[in-house]
């Protein structure tokens, strides 16, 4: 079994238009924008972050907003929804300003469903749960969110990834309908619903998709641990690529879905000063040189 891993580190979708995602996550979620930065493979893209003040592991919401992209045909082999806590009682204050917004409870919390920019499917699950620091400038910080709550993994045959999350270090703590709920040991997004839909098509990526799910680990030497438990297990594993505010290794799983293991460290006050994160447009240093073009083409957020 894989020793260290915490929770949900962060998770990263595709997105539609960038304005309208920044306005989502910034002034209906009410999370502080914690880095504007550009894709790594597709510097014309930007790479958004959302979280709490200091985009603490367990609460990042990346996306990629790519203006031309299609929307997603949604499936197995994907995650099929993101949850965020929020504090008991706080959803009669969500439901009022969301009006026909659906409720439900499972595993024996109230959960509000709300829709993306790009149609994505939101939780809101009232929840004890507290990750970070909350950034209430947008929000009551009565109501706003504590960072994630949990995500679903959606699948058609639940067997591989059973084993997979087991070896994580998920122990499974219930089962509802087509879910089985995972808990990993960490005080922060530790859970993780199994969500067994073998009658869905396929998955198809595209905008409201999410493209990778995170896990965090606390430091270098926890994550190579991680990468040679999973090399001996069978997977193949990326070596770790450094992405500038985490490290990074990816693989796939036997559920279609792509996992990502990274690290709390360094952190995003790398390169900007905790007062204005996410403000100015900070660059990889392979892609400075291009500063001028970029600033000229990305649209201003």
């Amino acid at each position: 079994m894989i020793d260290g891993i915490t929770g949900i580190h962060h998770i990263t979708a595709l997105a539609g238009d960038a304005v309208r995602t920044d306005t989502f996550y910034t002034r209906m979620l009410g999370q502080r924008r914690v880095k504007k930065t550009v894709n790594f493979d597709a510097p014309e893209v930007y790479h958004l972050y959302y979280g709490d003040r200091v985009g603490t592991p367990g609460t990042v919401m990346t996306c990629f907003p790519f203006p031309d992209i299609g929307p997603a045909r949604h499936g197995t082999g994907e995650v099929g929804h993101i949850a965020y806590a929020v504090p008991e009682g706080a959803l009669k204050d969500w439901a009022r300003q969301h009006r026909g917004a659906r409720h439900d409870t499972a595993f024996d919390e109230a959960r509000l469903h709300l829709t993306g920019p790009d149609g994505e499917a939101i939780l809101l699950v009232e929840s004890e749960s507290t990750v970070g620091q909350v950034w209430a400038e947008t929000l009551d910080a009565r109501i706003a969110p504590r960072g994630f709550h949990s995500a679903a993994l959606r699948v058609a045959d639940g067997e591989g990834m059973d084993e997979l999350l087991r070896l994580m270090g998920y122990v499974s703590v219930g089962t509802e309908g087509s879910v089985t709920r995972y808990r990993v040991h960490g005080k922060r997004a530790s859970l993780i619903d199994l969500d067994l839909r073998p009658e869905m098509p396929h998955a198809m990526a595209g905008a409201g998709s999410v493209h990778h799910i995170a896990f965090a680990v606390p430091d270098d030497a926890t994550q190579l641990r991680a990468r040679e438990a999973l090399i001996a297990a069978g997977y193949e594993v990326t070596q770790v690529i450094d992405r500038s505010y985490f490290g990074a290794i990816y693989f796939q799983t036997p559920g279609g879905i792509l996992f990502e293991i990274a690290t709390d460290e360094p952190g995003f006050e790398t390169d900007e000063p905790v007062a204005s994160l996410g403000e100015a447009l900070v660059l990889p240093p392979q892609y400075e040189a291009l500063r001028g073009h970029l600033e000229d083409f990305l649209p201003p957020l």
